[in-house]
Formats: C-alpha cells, structure tokens, sequence
C-alpha cells in the first residue's frame, strides 16, 4: 500500500463517528420541529383563549359601588355573551366609552314605574327586590310611568341611591347591541367565589 493510499484511509472518518454527526443532525432537525410546533400550538391556544374571552366569556372588573351589595368594587366576574335578558339579570354594556353593570328591570314594551320610596312597579305590578337593600328614587329625571322602547332594557343598580342608571336620561335604556353579557360568575376575591345572582 503506497503512503498516499494510507494517507487518504487515514483522513476517512470512522463509522462511529458517522453514525454519532448523523444522530446529532437528527436530534437538531427533530428539536427545531418540535420547537415550531409547540410555538405554533402555544400561538393558536393563546388567539383562540382571546377570541374566547372576547367574543364569547368576558371577563370584567368591577369599578364603582352602584351594585353593591351584589358586586362590591374591584370584583372580577366572566360575564355571557348571548342575547335575551330577562328581568333580575345582572348585564354588562358600553356606555360612553366605559362598561357598566346593571341590573335588567324591564323588557322593551314595559311600563316601569317608582315611587317616592323607591319601590320599582313593572306593568303596575310591585317587583320583587330581595338583592336591594336600601330603596331610593335616585337620580331619576324621566317621566313616569315610563314605558321601555322597542329592542332596549331598563336598567337600574343595586344601590339605588347612588346608581346612575336608566332612571337618568344622560343613561336611559340600553339597546341590545349595547349588551357585553350577562354577568354569570365572581371569580375574585376568591372568597366572594361564585354564581351571581
């Protein structure tokens, strides 16, 4: 065997170290794959966990004291997004570039009414308010008895003296596409953990 043959063997890696580059560039091809995966997997659960807050369960913090003893300030709460309220529901909606949470009252063609007391009348029947504490008239300029337009609710706060509610005109009566949902669950404080009612 001449020197120049021995020389080339000698320059040829070994099978061991073959095997040993190829299963290192395999591990690197398969880590960079699992890698894209997961990032992809990780970006989809995030939108989708967005699309879910946003769309479908909104989750709210509270501000303000105008449903108290219901929603006490700085409670967190996942409301509905669905349509159709009816009367004692506690519902979420924009109103001047803000997101307020009141209580339902009526439905579109109703007749409300309030006394000097602060007692709510529904189509001339008393309602039933076990959630209010402290009955008030508020800050109630409209006319009554009022009777609740088409495709809008009546809205008023658990804390009747200090709500500015659908009593008020500068609030007045929320239309449907107002509505953020219905509020369903306190999540914060973990002590007030719970359905809302």
């Amino acid at each position: 065997m001449s020197e120049s043959e021995q020389e080339n063997r000698l320059e040829l890696p070994e099978l061991e170290m073959l095997e040993a580059e190829l299963k290192r560039e395999e591990y690197r091809n398969s880590f960079g794959r699992v890698l894209r995966s997961t990032c992809f997997s990780l970006i989809v659960v995030a939108a989708a966990a967005v699309l879910i807050a946003v769309l479908l369960l909104p989750v709210l913090q509270i501000s303000g004291t105008s449903m108290t003893e219901s929603l006490q300030d700085e409670d967190i709460v996942v409301a509905l997004n669905r349509s159709g309220y009816r009367t004692g529901d506690i519902i979420a909606f924009y109103y001047n570039n803000n997101i307020l949470v009141k209580r339902v009252i009526a439905s579109a063609g109703d007749w409300v009414n309030i006394d000097a007391e602060g007692n709510v009348y529904v189509n001339d029947e008393l309602l039933e308010e076990p959630y209010v504490s402290d009955r008030a008239l508020g800050d109630c300029n409209i006319e009554l008895p009022y009777q609740v337009p088409d495709g809008r609710c009546f809205v008023m706060g658990d804390h009747r003296a200090t709500s500015i509610d659908s009593r008020n005109k500068a609030v007045g009566c929320v239309s449907n596409d107002m509505v953020i949902g219905k509020i369903l669950v306190r999540v914060w404080p973990l002590s007030g953990l719970g359905i809302v009612n």
